[in-house]
């Protein structure tokens, strides 16, 4: 075994990490290793939210984040976001959506399923209202070394003392350095969120795995050029989607500014995303994610994170597919 929280040498290079890339100062007693950065946000989730309480999503959301609440004993409230605004919420929306019950909210940026960032002035009016009731911020960072078009990524915690002290940062291996099967995710925590983390971890998985962790000992030191040639590959793929997506009629797409999705947005065409998911794939053999399984059934996801190749062709059946609706 290793200490529930993980390694002590993966806490420093993970410390040393948010200083270096975010400008965070956590020490490792604030750091907790997981089982991926789903676990991380549940677990984060678990030690702040109890019956009773509300968490505020925007949507389209992540899958499980509903799930996890709701796992958690607390009641999600979604809070429905709009192409024209790039499917980020606002201050205002986030205002709105509040109650005295409201704990906390989840912010994902950049986002899955919709590629969106979102740009530091939005984040602090989004702190802002935080702030005003001391509601935590889970900010789930995963993507956050997958960004384009010289746009910059903001960490929630790094903008103030206020947010520093309200926000749960959570991040991973498995997007920036293709370890999704290693399992190994993190969070930085105020010290009271990432004891309460560490007592529930040990309760319930114990450690991360051992060997996994000198893995992301490895990727963390290590040569970083891998992940610049990643991200260069991933944004010719982007590019690529986008430019077809956007020369196909009766449907809309907001190009992303980061992950590896388009969400595609596909209301003109008359059916709901499951219904448009299942023709598409016993009719052309493509397979996409409906939008109702991340919160709007008005859209369908699409993913670069594959080879140009298969990319090409399935854009070729996706586009000949939706010129017979």
């Amino acid at each position: 075994y290793t200490p529930s929280a993980g390694l002590p040498e993966l806490r420093q290079a993970i410390a040393d990490k948010f200083q270096a890339d975010n400008g965070l100062s956590y020490k490792p007693n604030q750091i907790v290793v997981s089982n991926g950065a789903k676990h991380s946000c549940y677990n984060a989730i678990l030690a702040t939210c109890e019956r009773g309480d509300e968490v505020i999503i925007p949507s389209p959301y992540w899958v499980s984040y509903p799930d996890m609440v709701r796992l958690a004993g607390a009641e999600p409230v979604i809070v429905q976001t709009n192409e024209r605004n790039r499917w980020k919420m606002t201050a205002e929306e986030f205002e709105n959506a509040m109650t005295p019950r409201t704990k906390m909210v989840i912010m994902n940026s950049p986002g899955n399923p919709t590629g969106s960032v979102y740009s530091r002035e939005e984040l602090e009016a989004i702190v802002a209202v935080a702030a005003e009731e001391d509601i935590y911020i889970l900010s789930d960072e995963i993507y956050e070394k997958l960004i384009y078009d010289g746009v910059e990524h903001a960490s929630i915690a790094s903008l103030s003392k206020q947010a520093y002290d309200l926000t749960i940062t959570v991040n991973g291996f498995s997007k920036s350095y293709a370890m999704t099967g290693w399992r190994l995710g993190y969070m930085g925590a105020p010290e009271a969120v990432a004891k309460a983390v560490d007592s529930i971890q040990s309760h319930s998985t114990s450690n991360p795995c051992s060997f996994a962790q000198k893995g992301a000992v490895a990727a963390l030191k290590g040569d970083q050029q891998p992940l610049s040639d990643m991200h260069d590959e991933f944004d010719m793929r982007r590019n690529y989607m986008y430019d077809r997506i956007s020369k196909i009629a009766n449907i809309t797409a907001v190009k992303p500014q980061g992950a590896f999705y388009v969400l595609v947005n596909i209301s003109q065409l008359g059916l709901n995303s499951q219904n448009f998911a299942d023709r598409l794939l016993s009719k052309a053999n493509v397979a996409v994610i409906p939008g109702a399984a991340f919160g709007d059934d008005r859209t369908i996801r699409l993913s670069y994170a594959t080879s140009i190749d298969v990319i090409k062709k399935g854009l070729d059946r996706f586009q000949d597919f939706c010129r017979t609706l």
